[in-house]
């Protein structure tokens, strides 16, 4: 596994935080003196950012407001989430031991989200996993954010690694449509926040827990013998 780059998304794939998404939510909207949105009912909004879901839950509401106070709701939602980012936010099960593996194995690990930088870098820091990736690319990273594919290249680029030996790993349809445009394999993670299920959108792999992770590499990376002894 030598030359091989894992590229990963972070929410609803190397970590589960819906709950402290929720809750940022439901600051914002209790500024409304709204009732709270139940975190499942959020939880196929996660992929597409904060705004979306505090749109989400002011449709859940039957509320529709100007860009101006979504704008402000925003800004709300943020200031709360900053600080309490990981009081309930976890790595699901396997996968730090999984990204040890492949580190150990020679990989470059890369984080592609679409979660603000500063943001990506502080819950990693907050979960202590930081020092696991070799390059964080964020929403604000570079110019362009998932589902285009020079989000997913700069990622690659800023790890050090090369696109002819990399794999996407993520959760939802942008991540499945940046890594088919950026020209990458893709493996899917059925336990995230996916709108639609994962088959659907025909990811090379999809996986229901990081001890089968390996195993789906496998394929995928043919340059890559190490990962025999993974997994």
């Amino acid at each position: 596994m030598q030359n091989a780059t894992l590229v990963f998304d972070l929410d609803g794939t190397l970590v589960d935080s819906l709950p402290d998404l929720a809750a940022a939510t439901n600051h914002a909207l209790s500024d409304l003196s709204l009732p709270p949105i139940p975190a499942e009912t959020l939880r196929k909004t996660v992929g597409f950012g904060a705004r979306r879901m505090i749109v989400e839950g002011l449709n859940q509401t039957g509320l529709q407001l100007p860009e101006a106070e979504v704008d402000r709701l925003l800004a709300r939602f943020l200031s709360y989430y900053e600080p309490n980012i990981a009081l309930l936010t976890r790595p699901y099960d396997g996968a730090i031991a999984a990204l040890e593996g492949f580190r150990a194995a020679g990989a470059r690990l890369a984080i592609c989200t679409n979660k603000r930088l500063a943001l990506a870098e502080h819950l990693l820091r907050e979960l202590e996993i930081d020092d696991l990736f070799a390059a964080v690319a964020g929403r604000d990273s570079f110019e362009v954010y998932k589902p285009h594919p020079d989000h997913v290249r700069g990622a690659v680029r800023m790890a050090g690694g090369d696109l002819g030996a990399a794999v996407m790993i993520g959760d939802t349809g942008i991540d499945i449509a940046a890594a088919r445009a950026a020209d990458i394999p893709v493996v899917g993670c059925s336990f995230g926040y996916s709108d639609v299920p994962l088959e659907t959108l025909q990811p090379d792999a999809v996986i229901a827990h990081y001890n089968e992770l390996a195993a789906a590499l496998r394929p995928l990376l043919p340059r890559a013998p190490s990962l025999a002894g993974l997994g």
